[in-house]
Order: structure tokens, then C-alpha cells, then sequence
């Protein structure tokens, strides 16, 4: 065997470890949120609607509402970067599909996998100022795959009352034990059938997202 393979089955191992070492940590700091939500009528609305949507999301406020949200059926675009393996393993562990790639990696791919998703109706979810940011600022991915599939958008936040935050470009949260976390659904939003007229509606995606920010950290 390599050196170069030796480094990459080390690598492999450390993923691993790391995911089943974090995952557990994380499903007992999880297992002490206390959870409120608000405008939970909005996510009612669309799935009984029938029309396929993306979940759409910061990528800072991950963590607690893939916690929210397991075991729903769901799938979720994660990079293939590093930390997206690791990202996409612990959603796996925790009732989640995946969707491979991002704008800087896998676009193309990505694109066609978000919109056979939504084709076949499944509920996808995404974070539009990911994998590298810059942090809330609605890249237009999101806006084209709902476009092509004809699907709604619905703006999706969180807030706890105590947190970590990470040194990262995000400002990751890690909500601590036992602490509140309030999540809220936006209204949702219909693009154009139009790709590229879809695209140029990325402020309006922005807005309705920081609007579900403000109503997921107020009271």
C-alpha cells in the first residue's frame, strides 16, 4: 500500500470516528432542546398543497433544525467537501437523503439531483449562502432548481436562546443543553417558470429569509 493510501484510509477512519463520536455527543445535547415553533400553519400549508418545495435555510442555523426535522423524509443538499461528508453522515444516521454537490463543486450534478428530487416529490432542503458563504447571502441555486421543478421556496430559521457560535465564516450555532430553541416558517414563495428570471429573484428569496429570521428571535 501508498503512503497516499495509507493517508486516505487514516482519513477514512478519522471520519468515521468523528462521525460517530459527534453524532453521539450531538444526539444527547439535542435530546435537552426544548423546541417552540412559529407559523408551523405555512409548513401545513404547502405539504398539503401537494406542490413539491425546498426547505430553504442559513447555513449557520443547520444543526438544530436537521434536528427538527429527522426522520421526515427529507432530503438535503450537502458539498462534497470534507466537512460536507461529514455533514452528509450524520444526516444519513439521523433519517435524512443526500444530494451531492454545490455552486463551487458538483454544480451541474447537484442541480439535476435537486430537480429529479423535487420531480419525483420528495422534500428537499438546502442552504443558499452555502458551502463557503458569504453568510446570508442568497446564492441562486436554490431559485433555479425551484423554477425547472416547479416548486415553492419556504424560508425556514432558528434561534436559541444560548448558544456557541463557531469561528467560521457562518458563525455555526450549537445551541447548549437545555436551551430554547425557536424555529419559524416563512411564507412561501413562487418563482417564475423562467430559470433566469428566477435567478434575478434572489433579493426577494433574502428578504423572506431574514423575515423568517426575525420571527424565529423575536419574544
Amino acid at each position: 500500500m501508498s503512503d497516499d493510501d495509507s493517508n486516505r484510509n487514516a482519513l477514512r477512519l478519522s471520519d468515521r470516528l468523528a462521525v460517530t463520536l459527534g453524532g453521539s455527543l450531538i444526539r444527547l445535547l439535542a435530546s435537552t432542546w426544548r423546541y417552540r415553533v412559529r407559523n408551523a400553519r405555512q409548513l401545513e400549508k404547502v405539504r398539503a398543497g401537494g406542490q413539491p418545495f425546498i426547505y430553504s435555510i442559513w447555513h449557520g442555523q443547520l444543526l438544530p433544525l436537521l434536528w427538527h426535522h429527522r426522520d421526515q423524509g427529507i432530503s438535503i443538499l450537502v458539498s462534497e467537501h470534507r466537512d460536507g461528508e461529514l455533514i452528509a453522515r450524520f444526516a444519513q444516521s439521523v433519517g435524512y437523503g443526500t444530494i451531492r454537490g454545490s455552486s463551487t463543486r458538483g454544480a451541474a450534478g447537484a442541480l439535476l439531483g435537486l430537480v429529479r428530487a423535487l420531480e419525483e416529490g420528495k422534500q428537499v432542503g438546502m442552504t443558499p449562502d452555502g458551502p463557503r458563504g458569504p453568510a446570508c447571502s442568497y446564492a441562486p441555486g436554490a431559485a433555479v432548481a425551484a423554477s425547472k421543478a416547479g416548486a415553492l421556496i419556504l424560508p425556514l430559521a432558528a434561534h436559541a436562546d444560548r448558544a456557541w457560535r463557531l469561528n467560521s465564516w457562518d458563525r455555526f450555532m450549537i445551541p447548549q443543553p437545555f436551551a430554547r430553541v425557536t424555529i419559524a416558517y416563512g411564507a412561501p414563495v413562487r418563482l417564475p417558470d423562467d430559470a433566469r428570471a428566477a435567478a434575478a429573484e434572489t433579493p426577494l428569496l433574502e428578504s423572506a429569509m431574514n423575515a423568517a429570521v426575525g420571527a424565529a428571535s423575536s419574544g
